[in-house]
């Protein structure tokens, strides 16, 4: 491992030496070749789904299509069309001693990403890492593997017609290569891990190389006493079913007292949908009466809430008061989204300032908490802590900085 480590690390000083027309010019490629090679990079997910259980929930996040793979080129052109985040001049004086300080943006070196079964993060974290100089070690689930060796190989054929060598993305496919890479210090600068809390928590507890957590999502929505409830409605409904399988879906509903009478028809699309709900007592009351359907409707339990369900599952919270719902959510939370849907500009504004979250929401959905929706071309996750990043992790969020300081003979005193 250690000679495979080396040469991504040789690879990164390779990459430092090429220009941004150079690195877009690839990602161009990368996007070209994805559509063209759609039926092969189907037949490996392919490959991967047949050996998952169908009940799964990973599977949605496993699949691909052909609508996700032009979806995939479409925002590596995206990518490609960004400015540099490189060589930019972050700050820049000059001390009264004459000294010239200069703080400039550059690129981590290697940075190692560790995921689970979305092999469309080999693109995303590949075209990221590139545009902003690094470098990059992908170590995938085992449920993903037939799909990102098949992703990867694409890009190792883009990669080498531009003169650069294939190490510039590594991909790690055996168990063992995950305690190789936590252990890599001085050969890989930082490590992301994309996941479940399982995986972030073994990441952080064993990693000897730095780590920027993409924590898992527990999401809650507040519908307020002054909520809107058509806004409501579509906004739970598309927090809730649009893609029940990442960490910006909906987990817990959480409704004032006032609007109790309203919860069964704001959760009649999420009945046609399937979804089940784990109401407490007075939720459990209300959607009983107005007819939610008997199979789909359970009493929640204390383990129904700060649960991450990614699937056709949801619990949904009373509370009586705008301050009990921030308690619930400092509880419950995980500090990734959270949204208030209100027209009571107050209650917005104390929900916006008093949620510790990376993304708070005012009568938005939280499925927008995504790199490419705030027009940061992808993501390489979703940072839940506040140490150098926070929410979606793009291109200025994957590069450091250096001083340069510039003198003419000046010395110390």
């Amino acid at each position: 491992m250690t000679a495979l480590f080396n040469a991504t690390r040789d690879a990164s000083r390779i990459l430092a030496t090429r220009t941004p027309a150079d690195i877009d010019s690839i990602l161009l490629d990368l996007a070209q070749a994805t559509e063209d090679n759609i039926p092969a990079l189907l037949q490996a997910n392919q490959r991967d789904l047949d050996s998952m259980d169908t009940g799964n929930p990973m599977r949605d996040r496993l699949m691909l299509n052909d609508a996700r793979l032009r979806a995939i080129a479409a925002d590596l052109r995206h990518v490609a069309a960004l400015p540099s985040p490189l060589g930019r001049t972050l700050k820049h004086s000059t001390l009264p001693n004459g000294l010239d300080i200069e703080r400039v943006s550059v690129p981590f070196g290697v940075i190692g990403i560790i995921f689970e079964a979305r092999p469309n993060v080999c693109f995303d974290c590949f075209a990221l890492c590139l545009k902003a100089g690094s470098a990059c070690i992908l170590k995938g689930g085992s449920d993903a593997r037939e799909s990102c060796t098949a992703i990867v190989g694409l890009i190792h054929s883009v990669l080498q017609r531009h003169g650069l060598p294939a190490a510039t993305a590594l991909l790690l496919t055996d168990h063992a290569s995950t305690a190789a890479l936590l252990n890599a210090h001085g050969l890989v600068d930082l490590i992301i891990p994309r996941g479940s809390s399982r995986l972030i928590d073994f990441v952080r507890e064993n990693a000897r190389v730095p780590v920027i957590e993409t924590g898992a999502g527990v999401v809650h929505t507040y519908v307020d006493a002054r909520a809107d409830m058509a806004k409501a409605e579509a906004i739970v409904v598309n927090a809730k079913t649009r893609r029940v399988s990442v960490c910006n879906a909906l987990d817990c509903l959480i409704i004032n007292r006032e609007r109790l009478g309203e919860l069964p028809l704001l959760c009649t699309q999420l009945a046609d949908k399937g979804v089940t709900i784990y109401a407490d007592e007075r939720a459990y009351a209300s959607l009983a009466a107005g007819g939610y359907p008997a199979a789909l409707l359970q009493h929640a339990t204390p383990e129904s809430f700060g649960t991450e369900f990614l699937a056709l599952r949801m619990a949904v919270k009373t509370v009586d008061t705008l301050d009990e719902a921030l308690d619930h959510i400092r509880r419950y939370g995980s500090g990734h989204s959270e949204a208030i849907v209100t027209e009571d500009a107050q209650a917005a504004r104390r929900f916006l300032a008093d949620v510790d979250a990376a993304c708070v929401y005012h009568n938005a959905p939280t499925s927008f908490t995504d790199g490419a929706q705030f027009g940061l071309g992808a993501e390489i996750g979703i940072s839940t802590q506040k140490l150098h990043a926070r929410g979606p992790m793009a291109l200025e969020e994957i590069t450091t900085y250096k001083w340069l300081i510039r003198g003419n003979g000046q010395t110390r005193p």
